[in-house]
């Protein structure tokens, strides 16, 4: 792919850092911006990944990297997955096939990969809180360089971005907010008259006719007249122009315009360098620009795996899935349960297809929120919903419920509201950067008192959970992977706080949560060869733990498995019940979970490959471990009961 791509892209190959795109005649933008879409199209139709929204940012790329100088000033793109045109722009077309790949480029900017990657995104709308510290510092340091934030695809629905536009505006500072609009959610379509507007705006004889003026008007009128006639301003230009908001909070607004045209972006970027204090630029894109079927769908091409480029067809390996994926088992389950129970409402925070409420939605729209990229106050919602008697389900990926943690404590944990925290993609998440591996909600979760921490290890325990969570009095947690949630038998469960015994055994344990115990089940076929008799328990719920459990088991040999960090996660806490009980000197006690580090993109499989959670790498460790531990010709004298 790499080589085909090289000789249809005979522009985008002699630009190896962002000053080439300066030196590039007008004319030789537009056919670069075709080279960079039928890239990212062609690397997409392979590696899967985030699609229309790169698509819808070409033009706009090209214009601040042809005007700016982008190996000085800062350029922030938020969110993340809005960055592979930029990417292309700054040396990294020729890896750009490794894209999401193990080893290869990230999905996201990032530092660590390029020193034009200013600022790590993979959440959003950090773009201007990162931004303007950047700006305040450059002051302080006396630097000469501009800082551009350029955030879209929804990342301005989050109340972040509007506390650092306040906080922008308060200090005056030079700093460029760009929004890419590309669903026309704050003005009307581009039209002439806005674009004539703002072309006034940023042109120099606006701006020297404004000081002119305002020179005469203080000379004139002194102190208190002049902040008069300075408001009669405002008030006539937020007539004019949509700026009534943003001026508000301190900025000079500019637009909106067509972000697809790239002669009005450069003319605009080269008149708006020359404007001094905090200005926001609102373009109007379209998500998925230049490929038909992502322009028709960009919901379906926001995000995809392999395609047909000519059909817009997705490829399928192998036959389908026998089993339903965690994501498909909790939406059926919830729908299951509101068609009982009225009081049961969804909420997701942008994410209405990824947590599988978008299949909710269709049943019940009135029961339905989704509050946009805002996780703060999805919780919160949620706890105002519960306090007043519904019973709301927050449906949100582990990795995002960080962003809500306070809220999670103070709004919903401290008053013991029945709040069910669906929480996907729990543990090695897959292609995506470390910002999106949902390795320590565990940790975070069962730190914080009166919550319930369950972790099914397939779709019937899932099921089986959500159902019960949703007859709780207080909260309730419940996390599952981003996986096929395939039955691991026996088929019949106990009450969700009661751990079940899968395997007997001698001696030694595994016990663990979620699916990775189909590997330790595994593991002890593999290690039955070798003559142990290996033990396989689900703990199922976390927090409170199954105490009479853990009572029948700690005379053996115990292996704890979970797909979190180690750092306070499920080992940690069997290893405190232990302390706490004032027998973990006698207990023979081994964790596996992730290290301590962010996880790096690669498959899912190849994670847990490199993390340890093979079936043969878990033999491995549990051989290690009883034979290190047990006497030689010794066998551990209990048996956990069912």
């Amino acid at each position: 792919m790499e080589k085909e791509a090289s000789s249809q892209t005979p522009i985008l190959d002699t630009i190896k850092k962002p000053s080439d795109v300066q030196r590039l005649r007008p004319e030789d933008l537009a056919p670069l911006a075709d080279e960079i879409r039928r890239t990212i199209i062609a690397t997409a139709s392979v590696n899967g990944g985030h699609l229309a929204p790169h698509l819808g940012v070409v033009e706009l790329a090209i214009a601040l990297h042809h005007v700016f100088d982008t190996e000085r000033d800062a350029l922030i793109w938020d969110v993340g997955h809005q960055c592979y045109p930029h990417k292309l722009l700054t040396g990294r077309a020729d890896r750009i096939h490794t894209v999401r790949k193990k080893g290869g480029l990230s999905g996201y900017p990032k530092p660590s990969e390029s020193p034009y990657d200013a600022f790590g995104v993979g959440h959003s709308s950090t773009s201007i809180s990162a931004g303007l510290g950047m700006a305040v510092a450059r002051d302080r340091l006396r630097e000469n360089r501009r800082v551009i934030a350029v955030i879209g695809d929804g990342a301005m629905t989050a109340g972040m971005a509007f506390e650092a536009l306040a906080h922008a505006g308060h200090l005056g500072t030079d700093l460029l907010v760009i929004l890419n609009d590309n669903r026309m959610s704050i003005s009307p379509t581009v039209g002439a008259l806005s674009t004539y507007f703002s072309r006034l705006i940023t042109g120099g004889l606006y701006t020297k006719a404004r000081e002119d003026i305002a020179t005469v008007v203080k000379q004139m009128l002194g102190p208190h007249l002049t902040r008069a006639a300075q408001k009669v301003e405002q008030s006539v230009k937020g007539l004019l122009t949509p700026t009534t908001l943003f001026q508000e909070l301190g900025f000079k607004y500019v637009g909106p315009i067509d972000g697809h045209d790239l002669d009005t972006l450069v003319e605009f970027f080269h008149n708006i360098k020359n404007i001094h204090g905090p200005v926001f630029l609102h373009c109007v894109t379209q998500k998925g620009k230049g490929y038909e079927y992502a322009e028709d769908d960009p919901l379906t091409y926001h995000g995809v795996q392999a395609f047909d480029i000519q059909t817009g067809q997705f490829k399928t390996s192998g036959s389908a899935p026998r089993a339903k994926t965690f994501t498909q088992v909790f939406a059926d389950a919830l729908i299951e349960a509101a068609q009982d129970d009225p009081r049961i409402v969804g909420i997701t925070a942008a994410m209405p297809t990824g947590t599988g409420l978008s299949k909710f939605e269709e049943n019940f729209p009135d029961r339905f929120f989704d509050v946009g990229i805002c996780e703060q106050h999805a919780v919160t919602f949620a706890a105002g919903l519960a306090i007043a008697g519904l019973r709301p389900v927050c449906a949100i990926y582990s990795t995002f419920l960080q962003r809500a943690y306070d809220q999670y404590i103070h709004d919903v944990c401290l008053q013991n509201l029945p709040v069910v925290f669906a929480i996907d993609r729990a543990g090695a998440v897959g292609e995506d950067s470390p910002t999106q591996q949902g390795a320590f909600d565990l940790t975070f979760l069962r730190a914080i008192p009166g919550v319930t921490v369950l972790a099914p290890r397939d779709g019937v325990d899932l099921r089986l959970m959500l159902h019960w969570a949703l007859k709780q009095h207080g909260p309730v947690a419940i996390r599952y992977a981003r996986s096929l949630a395939t039955t691991i038998p026996p088929e019949d469960r106990p009450d969700p706080l009661t751990a079940q015994l899968l395997r007997e055994g001698t001696d030694g344990v595994f016990l663990g949560v979620g699916p990775c115990l189909q590997q330790c089940l595994t593991a002890a076929e593999i290690l039955a060869r070798d003559g142990f008799s290996i033990a396989v328990a689900d703990a199922r719920a976390v927090k409170p733990l199954d105490a009479d459990f853990l009572e029948r088991i700690r005379e053996m040999p115990i292996v704890t498995v979970e797909e979190n960090t180690l750092e306070g996660g499920f080992g940690s806490a069997v290893m405190e019940h232990y302390e706490q009980n004032g027998v973990l000197s006698r207990v023979r006690l081994k964790r596996i979970g992730f290290p301590d580090i962010f996880i790096d993109h690669a498959t899912r499989d190849e994670q847990l490959q490199d993390l340890g959670f093979t079936p043969e790498k878990l033999a491995d460790a549990m051989r290690t471990f009883i034979t290190a531990e047990m006497p030689t010709g010794a066998s551990a004298a209990a048996t956990p009961r069912a």
